[in-house]
């Protein structure tokens, strides 16, 4: 237990370190190309020099291929390290983590398991602080959609437990930055009813949510005719919206759109602009590609898996990481006049959204909070066949552990998805999925889904 001065060293510590990355941030989006491409180079020269030096995985692997750390000079030198996807990790994680104070001064966190195998991820202190910092380029845009520059208070919708929660936690414990937006937290595994009742309450500036669950939200308010507080602006996440789903709120409620494109890997990929045709790349922090089924790079303009390589983060060091999403990259300039690369079709996680009989529905999230803390669930897949049938496939170590664990996971489906709910449970082996993108986690077959 810290002592009252060290607290108070260790938050002012922070704040320093938020400073000192502080300077120029909003005009990095602007910066001719050949400047943010010298920093992001600069980056990946400096994270392989630390990759090879203190993580044991990768000091195998250039071992074991005869790779230089001095011969990968530029983001492009990258593709010289094989693409590495998320079972590796999975079943190693501190391989992965860097034998420095990096490694051991770091926070921990989870992924929400999107591909069924939640991940341990580990963001060194340092670069969770310098986040704040570089949060400056996307509040610049958040500034003028909200059009309160000042203070403004923001309802966030997530579930129990989530990595921004964490995040946010242990900013109250490292810093005294003294602009913190007013903010109020919802789960939302709670009724939509609770939900409402809590935004009319706090009657917030902005809502920030998963954007499937978002969608849902308020089509259900129009649905029931639902009195709602319209906030200035919604910020979504976590997953791809649908252009209808984007145009309905938009133009139903009157009220402006806007998304972060983030990750447990990588808390800055890309972020939307004033005229939401895509998002922007944080390329000096994220370098980001995209391959097809076999691993090779696509062409621009065409869809394919994305691919990233942290620049920032010396705990948990990850290159040529497959993400999982599937995007395309836009030819075309934006008019705001940002020169960082721009990704436009991103479709995101693929999990569905499980409408149920009454007309309530539950987020895949909410399904993973039964599996997070059962790490003898290699994989799962829910899958919807109609209003009360639903199939639940598990892969375990063996036979004799699904039997043991089944039960308990029955038992909280059942309190998610209804007593009324039809479970028909199975052992696998194992789960695969084809082509490029995440496995679904969760998915709906039903034919018609509640508006």
């Amino acid at each position: 237990m810290l002592t009252a001065a060290q607290n108070l060293t260790r938050r002012i510590r922070g704040n320093l370190v938020v400073m000192r990355h502080m300077p120029g941030q909003r005009k990095v989006p602007y910066l001719p190309p050949e400047r943010w491409m010298a920093l992001r180079d600069a980056r990946v020269r400096s994270i392989v020099r630390h990759a090879a030096g203190s993580v044991p995985y990768y000091r195998e692997l250039f071992r074991t291929l005869g790779i230089h750390p001095g011969d990968i000079r530029t983001a492009e030198d990258l593709d010289h390290i094989p693409l590495l996807d998320k079972e590796t990790i999975w079943n190693d994680p501190d391989r992965f983590l860097s034998e420095t104070r990096f490694g051991r001064h770091s926070l921990p966190l989870v992924t929400s398991g999107s591909a069924s195998a939640p991940l341990r991820v580990r963001h060194d202190h340092q670069s969770v602080l310098a986040n704040i910092a570089y949060g400056e380029r996307e509040r610049a845009v958040l500034e003028r959609l909200c059009a309160k520059p000042g203070r403004w208070k923001e309802l966030m919708l997530l579930y129990s437990g989530s990595t921004f929660g964490k995040v946010l936690d242990f900013y109250q414990h490292h810093t005294l930055i003294p602009r913190r937006p007013e903010r109020r937290f919802v789960s939302l595994s709670e009724p939509v009813e609770v939900v409402v009742e809590a935004i009319n309450d706090f009657q917030p500036d902005v809502i920030t949510g998963y954007s499937g669950y978002l969608e849902m939200l308020f089509r259900t308010v129009a649905a029931r005719s639902m009195k709602l507080y319209r906030p200035r602006l919604i910020i979504y996440g976590g997953e791809a919206m649908t252009s209808p789903g984007r145009d309905f709120i938009s133009e139903r409620f009157d009220v402006p759109l806007t998304s972060l494109y983030n990750a447990v890997e990588s808390f800055k990929i890309g972020f939307a602009c004033e005229y939401n045709q895509g998002y922007h790349l944080h390329a000096d922090l994220c370098h980001l590609k995209l391959v097809d089924d076999q691993g090779r790079t696509v062409p621009d303009g065409e869809r394919g898996e994305v691919v990233i390589s942290n620049l920032v983060n010396r705990a948990t060091v990850l290159l040529n990481y497959r993400l999982g999403d599937v995007a395309a990259r836009s030819l075309d300039p934006c008019p705001c006049g940002r020169t960082l690369p721009m990704l436009k079709q991103l479709e995101g996680r693929l999990e569905d959204i499980i409408t149920l009989p009454d007309g309530s529905f539950v987020h895949p999230l909410s399904i993973w909070g039964i599996f997070k803390n059962r790490p003898e669930v290699l994989r799962y897949q829910l899958i919807q066949h109609d209003a009360r049938h639903f199939e639940l496939r598990l892969v375990t170590l063996d036979l004799q552990t699904y039997e043991s664990l089944l039960p308990a996971i029955l038992e909280a489906l059942r309190a998610l998805l209804g007593p009324d709910a039809i479970i028909s449970p199975a052992f696998y082996e194992e789960l695969r999925h084809e082509g490029i993108g995440k496995f679904r986690a969760v998915v709906s077959t039903r034919k018609s889904r509640g508006q």
